[in-house]
């Protein structure tokens, strides 16, 4: 931001002109600014402000006490969280459902976009379109009623065609072995038609003469996706990885607590579900114990994510920063 400038007259002589090249900006484009104003106040109400909630961490945190008058303790809930019985059974679990949802989620928006990108007919392109886009626009709850009710081993109309074919119903969510398929593919289901947006936009932004120049060469529309679409999308692709390696520790509360019975707890409870239940639903609600828990995933994710993308950089690709 400029506050003071020089600025030279005809005649030779100096003069301290006040300015700030933020306020011209603004003056520019005012509705720009804004517009900016919403997204600008929600992340610091929303995400700046709590951050100070976090010194509880290391308190015995009483809310009739206070931030102030609480007793402070140090590490010994993180100590606490490492030394559960608990603790390997829901890192594990979130570890295994991240993995799994980015190994197999990440490359289907990818694929896609390549696919829509060749169709030539607009009716057709646009009814793909709206068919992989609509499930991501339904609440999760609604959603995930309608997975339970399909795949219910009792009235779900996937276990009578099963029973109709002959072989024996299957109970999907009783089955512990079952969650992390269940979670991953019906997640891929629901978001690959949104996913792709953004890997549309990359493609259009190619240059055609690319294409065309593949075409006079005479390259298939595999190659041209081999040599001209996916090197015109990496950059995109590789900020989208390294966003959602950033989000590891954090699988999505929701959807796994909707998902979640005892019949499958040993391979559903993850982190997120863990610190709800100990944090509201105990006979002691242990605030600072959940604080500690929510700390700690928020430290791995940052180290992930600056990892990941150190190592972008140093491979020559695009980076966050």
């Amino acid at each position: 931001m400029e506050i003071v400038r020089k600025v030279t007259s005809s005649h030779g002589k100096v003069k301290i002109k006040f300015g700030s090249k933020l306020f011209t900006n603004i003056r520019k484009v005012p509705q720009l600014y804004l517009l900016s104003i919403l997204p600008i106040l929600y992340i610091l109400i929303f995400k700046y402000i709590p951050m100070y909630g976090a010194v509880i961490a290391f308190q015995d945190y009483v809310p009739h006490k206070g931030f102030f008058g609480s007793d402070w303790v140090g590490l010994k809930h993180f100590k606490n969280f490492f030394n559960s019985y608990e603790f390997w059974k829901v890192i594990k679990n979130t570890l295994g459902l991240s993995f799994y949802s980015l190994l197999a989620g990440f490359p289907f928006p990818i694929l896609l976009a390549l696919c829509l990108n060749y169709v030539n007919r607009s009716f057709v392109k646009k009814s793909v379109q709206l068919i992989t886009y609509a499930p991501h626009f339904i609440s999760m709850v609604v959603m995930m009623g309608i997975i339970i009710q399909l795949l219910d081993p009792k009235t779900g109309i996937v276990n009578m065609i099963i029973a109709q074919l002959g072989f024996e119903k299957i109970d999907f969510f009783g089955n512990p072995d079952n969650f992390k398929s269940l979670y991953v593919w019906s997640g891929i289901w629901q978001n690959v038609g949104f996913g792709c947006i953004i890997y549309l936009a990359a493609l259009a932004a190619i240059d055609p003469s690319l294409h065309e120049a593949a075409v006079m060469d005479g390259a298939s529309k595999v190659q041209r996706m081999r040599h001209v679409d996916i090197p015109g999308i990496l950059p995109v692709a590789v900020i989208l990885l390294i966003l959602s390696v950033g989000n590891l520790m954090d699988v999505g509360f929701e959807k796994v607590l909707l998902m979640q019975n005892p019949l499958n707890l040993s391979s559903s409870e993850v982190i997120d579900t863990y610190v709800y239940k100990v944090g509201l639903l105990s006979t002691g609600i242990k605030y600072s114990y959940a604080s500690a828990i929510g700390l700690f995933t928020s430290v791995i994710n940052l180290i992930l994510l600056y990892t990941v993308n150190k190592a972008a950089k140093k491979l020559g690709q695009t980076s966050l920063w």
